[in-house]
């Protein structure tokens, strides 16, 4: 009792504290869509004998309709096994996710994404796996080795890895067959440079009508962030945001350089301004290049009349590397543990992954190498062409307050790209903004 007693104490103290420094705000890394039924998917009650265990998951729109999908299909094939999802809306979903644990009254199983693993593991919130792993046959040799990554610390695994979602460019055919841009396979030809890629958008800019950007980003919000960001990775000695006494250092010459260039696609007008949903942009066919999430993937087939390919993001730079998060699967912390529940979710959650080509429908790439390899996969349109992100993506530094540290640097680029500070002016607020963020 003592034991228990003590667990949801520290609990609600560490809760409060993330409450109230909105550590749990929807932010960077959230699953597409901002809306959802807390009793959608719920599955019903389980049939008397199975293992019922619980399932929260931030998902909606397509995400959603192709999770509860797998889990009817689970459900179905699994006699001794029942999964009840709970599926709520992605914008508070890690509020009540703490909120739940710090209660004891957390789900068996919950969807964590790579990006939150910071906020949650050192606090003692997530179930190591390594000593539950092998009961429910899982062998972590299976995952790809760069998003398996994402989710160990310490020499520990923490959670199971279902996917990961990384930003591409998905391109326009009709547009850019116009400039001249594509090759006999109907891929975007380009110089792997810099000069190279403004080449490519000056041909489109001017082959294609006024009114149709070349490369449709949002002058607000995160895109050109995460644009930054696999650019910035992509460079020799770049990608550094901490320096080895955790002080922001993130104002350094590979930076600068990236941020100075993509400052230079927005004031040379092959981003056009005043962009707020660039995925309608494309939608209407009213951009050539859109740099995005692979989430966008199922949407974009559904469009009547859209001639459209994707690749993974441009390389400009010295090496392949793009934004990316990943949504995976943990066991939440409990007071008192039941190891039949456990076992079932690890069950459930290696199901998940070993039929990743199901959930590869809403555009994730799935993290067992098998699935990517399988024929299944391989026959569906579109995922195969951006498959190899998976082994460059890079995600955000594991600090807790990184989600808070985002929006700070986000509100610094959209000073940039109004035009109201330079590249550099940029660099030196962003990194005042994330020592006093992390309180350095």
């Amino acid at each position: 009792m003592r034991k228990r007693h003590l667990f949801q104490t520290a609990a609600w103290a560490l809760t409060l504290m993330l409450l109230l420094s909105a550590c749990a705000a929807g932010g960077p890394g959230t699953s597409s869509g901002t809306s959802g039924s807390a009793d959608a998917g719920g599955g019903g009650e389980a049939p008397a004998g199975k293992t019922a265990i619980s399932y929260w998951t931030p998902f909606s729109g397509g995400d959603g309709e192709f999770m509860t999908q797998m889990i009817e299909k689970f459900n179905a094939e699994n006699p001794e096994i029942h999964v009840e999802q709970l599926a709520n809306p992605a914008g508070d979903y890690y509020t009540k996710l703490q909120t739940a644990i710090a209660s004891d009254q957390a789900p068996d199983l919950m969807v964590l994404h790579s990006s939150r693993m910071p906020q949650f593991v050192p606090s003692g919130f997530v179930t190591p796996l390594d000593d539950l792993a092998a009961e429910a046959q899982l062998d972590w040799g299976e995952f790809n080795p760069t998003i398996l990554e994402s989710t160990v610390y310490d020499d520990k695994h923490y959670s199971v890895p279902l996917d990961t979602h990384a930003i591409v460019m998905y391109y326009n055919k009709e547009h850019l067959e116009k400039a001249g841009v594509l090759d006999g396979d109907g891929n975007p030809v380009y110089d792997p440079s810099p000069e190279g890629f403004t080449e490519f958008l000056t041909k489109i800019k001017d082959a294609v009508p006024a009114d149709v950007a070349p490369l449709a980003q949002p002058d607000v919000r995160i895109d050109s962030y995460w644009m930054f960001w696999g650019f910035y990775n992509q460079m020799t000695g770049g990608g550094k945001f901490y320096d080895d006494s955790g002080k922001a250092a993130l104002n350094n010459p590979q930076a600068l350089e990236t941020l100075e260039y993509v400052d230079s696609l927005y004031t040379s007008g092959l981003i056009p301004p005043k962009i707020n949903d660039a995925v309608k942009l494309f939608q209407d066919k009213r951009a050539a290049v859109l740099i995005t999430g692979v989430w966008s993937t199922g949407a974009f087939e559904g469009i009547d009349g859209l001639d459209f390919g994707v690749v993974p993001m441009p390389q400009i730079y010295d090496q392949p590397a793009t934004w990316g998060d990943s949504h995976t699967l943990a066991l939440p912390k409990h007071g008192t543990e039941d190891p039949a529940k456990q076992k079932a979710a690890l069950i459930f959650a290696k199901w998940l992954a070993d039929n990743g080509e199901l959930w590869a429908k809403a555009g994730h790439i799935p993290s067992v190498t098998k699935v990517l390899e399988s024929q299944a996969f391989q026959d569906m349109p579109y995922r195969s062409d951006y498959a190899a992100s998976a082994d460059f993506v890079k995600y955000w530094p594991r600090n807790e307050k990184q989600g808070q540290v985002n929006d700070n640097v986000i509100k610094e680029f959209e000073k940039m790209m109004a035009g109201k500070q330079d590249a550099q002016t940029t660099l030196e607020k962003s990194n005042a903004a994330i020592d006093k963020t992390i309180g350095q």
